[in-house]
């Protein structure tokens, strides 16, 4: 079997990982955006444990990354842009490295 054609199926396998990895971290990214709408709303199970976890791992998952991004932007009232900003850079990243793994 040629080396180059392993070499190369194993790069497009490594380049859909990645991509999926950061497809799924986009998705929470914007399931955090919406539960953290949905709770300030006030539409939230009180003592809800499984609202509570599934929350308390968005938040845990999610705000490492956009703490990054609080850091620079300034505050607009109670407007955080930062999952705005954080989504953009995370798709360019996104777009950079798996076109760099693809070759």
């Amino acid at each position: 079997m040629n080396g180059a054609l392993v070499f190369g199926d194993t790069r497009g396998t490594i380049a859909d990982y990645v991509d999926a990895v950061f497809t799924v971290y986009l998705i929470l990214i914007f399931a955090y955006i919406v539960v953290s709408i949905v709770f300030s709303v006030g539409v939230r199970v009180p003592y809800s444990r499984w609202s509570n976890a599934f929350f308390d791992f968005l938040r845990q998952v999610v705000e490492p990354y956009l703490n990054i991004f609080r850091r620079f932007l300034p505050n607009f009232g109670p407007f955080d842009l930062s999952p705005m900003v954080a989504t953009f850079v995370l798709i360019i990243v996104w777009r950079i490295v798996v076109g760099l793994i693809r070759g």
